[in-house]
Order: structure tokens, then sequence, then C-alpha cells
């Protein structure tokens, strides 16, 4: 399969325009990736160029930092959905993991998945620069036991972001089926491939044009 089908094409900064969000939904169609990634208020403008594609249509919610209530987090996701969505990326709550909170990130995630049961995959982001390998471990299994679909590696406006290493212990820790998402500093093929071989299922990337470009004929 080409490298591009494992592509969430990304657009999360804060100053991408109108303008760049159709060219990315053109490009998106023209490599064929997986899906788009882009903010709640430009779902419904990917949704309606993207129809009938193939490329589905991922946004982010509690983005970037995962400390909103569980309660908005889901209501997000839901106006989402209805505007188009098919895949939810949100953020855990970053602090109550760090506490030791257990039981309040599995709640948070459990939240969103529940709102959008059956209408969209969930991805979510643990974030892993902030976490030690053992906290990687135990926010992988969460993620499982709340139901989601993927753990997804980072925003990209962390200290750091996808490592090879870390995919790899996220594969041994969910085992061979689960959705893997590698995101932040993913720039170009050579990288791209390490991370699917390491075991990830999915990259998030603005560089997806590149990454598509580079991979050899």
């Amino acid at each position: 399969m080409s490298i591009a089908r494992y592509i969430d094409y990304t657009l999360l900064k804060a100053t991408g325009t109108v303008a760049d969000v159709k060219r990315m939904c053109r490009e998106a169609m023209q490599y064929n990736f997986a899906a788009v990634c882009v903010h709640t208020g430009f779902v419904k403008l990917c949704a309606q160029l993207l129809a009938e594609s193939g490329v589905g249509v991922a946004t982010v919610v509690g983005f970037p930092f995962g400390a909103d209530k569980p309660e908005i987090k889901a209501m997000a996701a839901e106006l989402a959905v209805a505007d188009g969505a098919t895949e939810i990326d949100m953020v855990m709550n970053i602090g109550h993991m760090l506490s030791g909170n257990t039981a309040a990130v599995k709640d948070d995630i459990a939240t969103v998945v529940e709102a959008v049961r059956g209408r969209a995959l969930v991805k979510v982001i643990i974030e892993t620069a902030y976490l030690s390998r053992e906290q990687i471990v135990l926010a992988s299994k969460l993620v499982q036991e709340a139901g989601a679909d993927f753990v997804k590696t980072s925003t990209g406006f962390a200290l750091s972001g996808a490592k090879v290493e870390d995919i790899a212990l996220i594969r041994q820790t969910v085992g061979p089926d689960f959705g893997i998402k590698a995101s932040g500093g993913i720039s170009d093929y050579q990288t791209a491939k390490k991370m699917l071989d390491a075991g990830a299922t999915r990259l998030g990337a603005s560089a997806g044009v590149a990454i598509a470009e580079g991979e050899p004929k």
C-alpha cells in the first residue's frame, strides 16, 4: 500500500486560512491520503470538498492541552461529527495523567468515545513528550480500556513529537491490531517509513505531500 494511505494531512497552525484548507483538500484527493486533519471550524468545508472522495475528515478536540472538561470535549466532538467529521483526535487530560488520576483520564476518554460511538473513530493524543516510559504504557492501556480506536503520540506543539522507540513501546503495549498514530516532526519519507516499521498504522503530518513524493517509485 502506498504510504499516502497512512497519512492524515494536517493543518493545525493558527494562521491556516480558508485558501490553505482548500489547497490541502485538493492535494489530499490528488495523493489519496487517509484523511485531512483540521480544526473544528474547518470541518464542514472539508466535508463538502472531500465528499465521495474516500478521504476522511479528522478534527481535534481539547487541543492542544487536553485540559477541557470531558463534557466540553464530548460536545465539540458531537458538533464536529454533525459537520461531517469522520475521525476525532482528542487530547487526553495530561494534567490528570501526570497526577496519577487514572480514573479521571479514562473517564475523559470514554465520555468522548460514547458521544460519537459508531459515527467516528477516536484517536487519543497522549503527548509522549511529557510522559515517562511507564506512563506511556499506562496511558496506552487506558486508551484501550476506554474504548477508543487509536493511541496518538503527539499534538505537534509539545517539546518533541513522535519517536520510533515510543511507537515500538506503544505497539508492544496495545498488541498487534490496535491503531497507533505517529505525529509530530514527521517531515520526510524516511522518517515516516521508520514510524510504520516500528508499528504505526497512521501518520499525522503537515508535510504529507513531501512524504508522498519521497516514496521510491
